[in-house]
């Protein structure tokens, strides 16, 4: 089913989306169909349990940087990556909470680049996450600038929706279809 190694399943949505818990629930239907896969974690979440903040403006695109680099390093090494978010979220995360742009084009061009982009509805109840979560007010307009910035770029993406094992299927059934042309 796999035919290229490096196949990029990139996971977005807005904070509390169910990025992460779908992610490790592909990464399991993909083990289980013996393939070699791997769960690249969100970047952003990791530095926000190392330092026990949020980013300030000026390491927002460093951030970024190690999100994209996790993902390459993954993809030179697996036949599947799930990425647990991408560049792209942290572009537009300093837009809406710096009111910067200047990230979005590197992370347009990477994100062209994913075989697979899943954009997970917010359509599931909003939960505290430590430091990493603004609120659910946040959720709308994130959702409203990534759909914004991924349809400006002609960026193809199928959208997931639903809660357990129906949101699951729908994202199967695309993560299928696309390893089938790959």
């Amino acid at each position: 089913m796999v035919k290229a190694a490096g196949f990029v399943v990139a996971l977005l949505g807005a904070e509390c989306s169910g990025k992460t818990t779908l992610a490790q629930q592909l990464h399991r239907e993909l083990q289980q169909q013996g393939i070699d896969g791997v769960v690249v974690d969100e970047a952003l979440r990791t530095f926000c349990c190392e330092r026990g903040r949020t980013p300030t403006h000026q390491e927002q695109a460093g951030i970024a940087q190690r999100q994209a680099g996790a993902v390459a390093d993954a993809a030179r090494c697996h036949d599947v990556v799930i990425a647990d978010t991408t560049a792209l979220m942290t572009a537009v995360y300093s837009e809406h909470f710096f009111n910067d742009t200047r990230l979005y084009d590197n992370a347009l061009a990477l994100q062209r680049r994913c075989g697979l982009t899943l954009l997970c509805a917010s359509d599931l109840p909003w939960q505290p996450d430590g430091h990493q979560r603004a609120g659910a007010h946040s959720r709308a307009m994130v959702d409203a600038l990534l759909r914004a910035a991924l349809l400006r770029s002609e960026t193809v993406f199928s959208v997931v929706s639903g809660s357990g094992a129906a949101r699951l299927s729908v994202a199967l059934s695309a993560l299928q279809g696309a390893l089938s042309k790959s």
